[in-house]
């Protein structure tokens, strides 16, 4: 439950999650406990019995799976089991010579109230086998022609034991509340995301400098994707692409004086041509974007696109709502500060003036790019703006268009970020970037996928035009390919910016993580031609990358992350496991798979990842495998096949690892389970 129960929980079609309560009752009677979900329509599934957690806990738990998009409802059920009380007293007893005819007698009386409990639909086989064999029981356990011990044992068989489970018998019944769950599609929680600047695909400079650069366009950007989803990306990720103020442009490295070349920062939105419902002319028109998103569509991406709620003093909003902004004392408008840093080109909008007529805007503009195809919208700093704001958007937006879905970039404390993921974003933004250390990783990464994992969904970006962690600076190729792996395997949803297969690293100075030669003041172009042609970069390994996410199911998921022993500090091992689904071809999702029959619900798909964390050393150790997080028992050994390199190992409990980030920085396996 989140906040109580005041707001739902998160889910997406297909996840099986674990529904977890205490349970207690007076005196030492056994209990039982289990769960029901209701599905969007409100009709009940079967019970699904809980298990007790730990011993002395009172904690219970099950594991359901949702399989349709919409709000469901789970009610925990707890009962006095007058049977299983009866099975532990005469297990004690009857071996003992303790009453032993009157326990038999008991336990017949039992198994009749079970049987005459059994609802029988019309035409159903099974209930009538069920009361028949219940009947059947208790008429063995009054024979007195036979042994006491075989009674018992009657009812103690995986049959009888199979019936009661289904059919359980059950006092003093009591039910929780319903709570919610929010089931929204996969993407909300898996996918891989790309982003780049559209104007700087197809740039072209005057090598003798006596013209302005022509920016790259929406037609020429739309060149760029039949790579990006050949590296197996699913979406594709837009900063601002409105019309860009000129007073106050920042320059190139962000200097303050821009020349009349400098295209300026895009997140400095509006001016005359155009605010927000605007497309910056030299990318194009509302034509060329439909155009740049049906090519999109053809390649199997989604086009999200950047919602920052700001204006450039240009902004047609200054002139016609002045009073959406703060006015200081002097007179002027509140430009954007966090000091001792200056953003005079940046008015952050006032949402406690006219929050009404602010609201009403902004929803206008979200339908206006949904209109235009834009499913999903990275949101630009939402931990500036209010709450309630974001609250009351997303469900008007979801209510309408629940495929929608909105991913918080808010680097900031960590219970404001919960908020916004428990107000309604779809994913949010984290730490990943700064997370380099085993011990770090580990305790981030068992809290993202334990109790946060009921409403916050991770994407973890390796770099972002304003993130270029030293850990990249240092570390050499081998740094990228490390943190590449990380993000793909820990998390579901994972992104790259742009030259990041080319391992950008330079900094702006010593120190800094902003890039040198932003692309965020700048045209950036790349040579992607000549980095194919000559082998260069890290494309091919990205789409390996991609291409294992797309064919476990288990990397699909976030729950079932779990974090094996590896006896050296640089060495990090982790798992994802998922019993009763099978892996599922190129290209598909979870949902397709689904639907077209391609998961036949009995297959397991475990991937086991060990990471060298040193980009500069080999390192070796033994890792010391959680069998049962794998679907094994302790004995167990398995074929785990290299799915980088094709090279197969005999691995078990332990195993020794040596990985070295010149030649490989990691194993990426593939469990394969010994035939009994």
């Amino acid at each position: 439950m989140v906040d109580c129960g005041r707001r739902p929980a998160k889910a997406v079609a297909g996840e099986t999650f674990q529904v977890s309560a205490t349970v207690i009752r007076e005196g030492h009677g056994v209990l039982g406990a289990g769960v029901v979900l209701r599905d969007p329509q409100g009709r009940p599934g079967p019970l699904i019995r809980m298990r007790l957690l730990a011993p002395g806990t009172d904690r219970y738990g099950a594991e359901v799976t949702v399989t349709s998009e919409g709000t469901w409802h789970f009610q925990v059920e707890s009962w006095s089991d007058p049977i299983a009380q009866w099975d532990h007293d005469a297990g004690i007893k009857i071996p003992l010579g303790q009453d032993v005819e009157l326990m038999l007698a008991e336990g017949a009386r039992l198994f009749e109230r079970a049987a005459r409990s059994i609802r029988q639909p019309p035409g159903a086989a099974r209930p009538a086998v069920a009361r028949t064999a219940l009947n059947a029981l208790a008429r063995k356990l009054r024979d007195r022609g036979l042994a006491p011990w075989d009674r018992l044992a009657a009812a103690q068989t995986p049959a009888i034991a199979a019936i009661l489970a289904e059919y359980p018998l059950r006092d003093l019944v009591t039910r929780s509340g319903r709570s919610a769950v929010l089931v929204e599609r996969l993407r909300a929680l898996y996918g891989s995301w790309y982003e780049f600047f559209p104007r700087s695909e197809g740039v072209q400079f005057d090598p003798m400098g006596r013209r302005e650069p022509i920016s790259g366009t929406f037609r020429t950007a739309a060149r760029r994707l039949e790579a990006i989803a050949d590296m197996g990306f699913d979406v594709v990720y837009l900063p601002p692409i409105h019309p860009i103020g000129s007073t106050f442009r920042k320059g190139r490295n962000n200097t303050l004086e821009a020349k009349p070349s400098d295209p300026g920062s895009p997140w400095a939105i509006g001016a005359p041509e155009g605010g927000h419902d605007s497309i910056h002319p030299d990318l194009g028109t509302f034509g060329d974007f439909d155009a740049f998103v049906a090519r999109a569509r053809e390649l199997d991406l989604e086009v999200a696109i950047d919602l920052a709620l700001q204006a450039s003093p240009d902004h047609p909003w200054v002139k016609e709502h002045p009073e959406w902004f703060t006015t200081r004392a002097d007179g002027t408008i509140a430009y954007a500060e966090n000091p001792p840093k200056k953003y005079q080109d940046i008015y952050p909008v006032n949402f406690d003036n006219d929050p009404e007529g602010i609201y009403v805007e902004v929803r206008r503009i979200v339908r206006l790019w949904m209109d235009h195809g834009v499913r999903i919208f990275r949101v630009d700093n939402p931990h500036t703006k209010p709450f309630r704001f974001w609250e009351r958007l997303l469900a008007d937006i979801r209510a309408t268009d629940p495929d929608v879905l909105f991913l918080a970039e808010a680097f900031t404390r960590p219970a404001i970020m919960a908020t916004l993921a428990k107000v309604g974003f779809q994913q949010s933004y984290t730490y990943f970037t700064w997370r380099t250390a085993k011990e770090e990783l580990t305790a981030y990464m068992e809290e993202l996928s334990g109790p946060s994992a009921a409403f916050m969904r991770p994407n973890f970006f390796a770099n972002t035009p304003d993130i270029l962690h030293e850990y990249l600076q240092h570390g050499g190729p081998a740094a990228f390919k490390i943190r590449a792996i990380l993000a793909s395997m820990l998390s579901p949803s994972w992104g790259i910016y742009s030259g990041y297969e080319l391992y950008e690293s330079t900094p702006v100075r010593p120190g800094s993580e902003e890039y040198l030669d932003s692309e965020k003041y700048q045209y950036r172009p790349r040579d992607w031609d000549t980095a194919a042609r000559d082998g260069l970069g890290l494309a091919p390994f990205i789409s390996d990358l991609n291409r294992i996410r797309k064919s476990h199911v288990a990397l699909h998921w976030l729950r079932n992350l779990r974090f094996h022993h590896a006896d050296q500090p640089e060495l990090i091992c982790f798992s994802k496991h998922v019993g009763g689904a099978g892996t599922i071809s190129e290209r598909s999702s979870v949902q397709a798979a689904l639907q077209a029959g391609e998961m036949d619900g009995t297959a397991a798909d475990t991937v086991l990842v060990v990471v060298n964390l040193d980009p500069h050393q080999a390192r070796e150790a033994t890792v010391w495998l959680d069998m049962p997080a794998l679907g094994m028992d302790w004995h167990e050994g398995f074929t785990a096949t290299d799915e980088l390199t094709g090279e197969i190992f005999r691995w078990g409990q332990a195993s020794y690892v040596r990985l070295d980030p010149s030649v490989r920085p990691a194993h990426i396996f593939t469990v394969t389970r010994d035939q009994a």
